[in-house]
């Protein structure tokens, strides 16, 4: 089964074709880092324009890089959700008229489902059930993956994402955006025990997170720094800050491991490229006897290829939708009846 998926919910316009979930024949990506840039983070109402200027050049680009015709695709994906609405409309529309077009099933799919997708086609071994840290720009829970479209939330942030603290640190300390990715690469020539900050305790539910806490005391040590004019060590400030950040998931990783007996762990999401958070997971991992499933950085950030793969399951599960196919900003993993 030939699927044509459609993402377009940030700041990457993406069209993939995916055989049967598990083989990428093509991914296109266009790009607005480099426009996003200038501004220190995306600019919704530029994103969306740009989506509209991408998003059609991009199919055809499938299609060309495949070899395919139009008439070998036999449903039409999408993210229909999470994400700068706009963005999401853009994607949502252009499918829909896809769909229409060649007389195809539209298949709706949520966004952190889709990052869940990504490691089907990094590991074609992979199966239910599994556990999944999902750790991107704005969301981050622990996901217990019963079969390919049922899913458990354990826990997650109450307040801000792990990607939004990394991003925001690294933006006040001037780093490029995404400032998570050069806060990654910098903060391994520190020393994390530098600088004290602090570790979310569990509250009711002991998967639950907070990173709100964390980021403003960051943000705190340097603005005060600023004004006394004290010089940071910002590779060690960097350092501690993602040791934070792996100290808060790892421990509530293990206990999921402990808890539901599943020795199969997968990491999704954005923040899954960063290397204290993949090392951490994997000895915490060893340590019990589990599987760790990372997927390669080309596929932890937003692509359409991980949304043609769960589309294939939300396909055979029967989850198709019609023309009333609505974009959402906000919406569960859990996602109700389309």
């Amino acid at each position: 089964m030939n699927i044509l998926a459609i993402e377009s919910s940030c700041d990457e316009t993406a069209v993939a074709i995916v055989r049967d979930g598990r083989e990428v024949l093509c991914d296109c990506i266009a790009s607005q880092v480099a426009l996003h840039r200038e501004y220190g983070g995306v600019v919704p109402e530029i994103a969306s324009r740009k989506h509209i200027e991408a998003i059609y050049g991009l199919a055809d680009q499938a299609l060309e890089q495949t070899g395919l015709q139009r008439s070998d695709i036999d449903a039409v994906a999408v993210t229909y959700a999470p994400g700068l609405i706009g963005a999401v409309l853009v994607g949502v529309n252009f499918a829909k008229a896809a769909a229409l077009a060649l007389g195809k099933p539209l298949i709706p799919v949520h966004h952190i489902r889709g990052h869940i997708a990504a490691n089907y086609i990094a590991y074609p071994e992979l199966q239910p059930p599994f556990l999944c840290l999902v750790v991107s720009g704005g969301h981050t829970m622990i996901v217990h993956v019963k079969d390919y479209t049922e899913m458990e939330i354990l826990g997650g942030t109450l307040d801000d994402a792990a990607g939004e603290s990394f991003d925001k640190v690294g933006r006040v300390l001037g780093m490029p955006y995404p400032g998570g990715a050069a806060l990654d690469k910098l903060s391994q020539q520190g020393d994390e025990t530098k600088y004290d900050l602090p570790r979310s305790k569990p509250g009711e539910n002991p998967y639950n997170m907070s990173f709100s806490g964390l980021k403003t005391a960051a943000l705190n040590l340097i603005h005060h720094a600023e004004q006394v004019g004290e010089q940071l060590d910002i590779p060690s400030l960097c350092a501690s800050f993602s040791a934070a950040v792996s100290d808060t998931l790892t421990p509530r990783v293990e206990r999921a491991i402990r808890e539901t007996g599943c020795k199969k762990v997968a990491v999704a999401g954005g923040v899954a490229a960063n290397s204290r958070i993949r090392r951490d997971i994997l000895a915490a991992a060893e340590k019990l006897g589990a599987t760790v499933y990372l997927p390669p950085l080309s596929l932890c950030g937003d692509n359409a290829a991980m949304i043609g793969a769960q589309a294939y399951y939300e396909y055979l599960a029967g989850n198709t939708a019609g023309m009333e196919l609505n974009a959402y900003a906000t919406k569960s993993i859990l996602g109700e009846k389309i």
